[in-house]
């Protein structure tokens, strides 16, 4: 998937206003870099990812508008930082960017789009595995990927970056029309943060609690669970077996009795003997 690189002067033009600064100099300063650094990106044509995405992060500037020019919200409104906020905020956000690079920022990026292994991720990007598996490696940070991924999947910059989406992000999805609902990965019995997803809310059934959704995956399997709710009935359920979580059909039975399917096979129970999580409102099925 290539595409032409945007200019660099327009794009260090959009920097530079984000930032509130008319010189290089300037730019260089709130971008924590030499100021070399600015006249080498133009004479190469290039800015380099993790600048846009730092200016991003710091000044809440839209991504799309930083790289091409155009707003990706036609209703976006700039907030202006001060400078004093601005520097504190950039740093702590430089400061965990660069942190997670590697096999974090990789793997969500894959959960972004969806992959599950990185030859899926390079043969959709045209990047070679040999490059994908040196940022594993050295813990790198794919800057102009991560850029790219948010652009294309629609997912957060901020948690992308650095694996963390505030308060006021989730905010902001669901006032766009893209609410976000957490994302857990189903392992080994237990249930793990996965960071968020978005989600369109004609898919999700009506009477069922938004806020108490959660997007739940394992291996080739994935759920949206309504948590919390514990009166159960024929359909398919989280329950906690003897300590372990797993999503099971469950049908009721006279007696106290339930019928449970799952993954390893069939049998029955007494209601007392499971603990319910939460309740499956829509089932994800691979199609290959």
């Amino acid at each position: 998937m290539s595409e032409s690189k945007p200019n660099a002067s327009e794009v260090l033009e959009r920097l530079s206003s984000s930032y509130g600064v008319t010189t290089q100099k300037e730019l260089a300063v709130c971008l924590e870099i030499p100021a070399g650094n600015v006249s080498a990106w133009m004479q190469r044509g290039s800015v380099p990812g993790n600048a846009i995405i730092k200016c991003a992060l710091d000044t809440g500037a839209d991504l799309s508008w930083l790289v091409n020019g155009v707003f990706a919200n036609a209703n976006f409104k700039k907030t202006y930082v001060s400078r004093g906020l601005r520097t504190d905020r950039g740093k702590s956000l430089l400061k965990k960017m660069l942190s997670t690079g590697g096999k974090a920022v990789l793997k969500r990026i894959m959960d972004a789009y969806g992959f599950t292994t990185q030859k899926e991720l390079g043969e959709y990007l045209e990047i070679s595995t040999g490059t994908i598996s040196t940022w594993f490696r050295r813990e790198y940070f794919p800057g102009d990927v991560v850029i790219t991924c948010a652009l294309d999947t629609g997912a957060s910059l901020e948690w992308l970056a650095t694996g963390e989406m505030n308060t006021e992000s989730q905010e902001e999805s669901a006032i766009s029309g893209t609410p976000s609902i957490p994302k857990k990965i189903l392992l080994a019995g237990k249930l793990d943060d996965d960071g968020f997803c978005y989600i369109d809310e004609s898919f999700v059934p009506q009477g069922a609690n938004f806020n108490s959704l959660n997007y739940v995956r394992s291996g080739k399997s994935a759920w949206v669970i309504e948590m919390g709710v514990n009166q159960l009935s024929n359909g398919s359920w989280l329950l906690d077996i003897d300590g372990a979580l797993d999503v099971y059909a469950v049908s009721k039975r006279p007696g106290n009795k339930l019928r449970i399917v799952g993954s390893d096979g069939e049998f029955e129970c007494l209601t007392n003997e499971v603990i319910v999580k939460g309740l499956v409102v829509l089932i994800l099925k691979n199609a290959l």
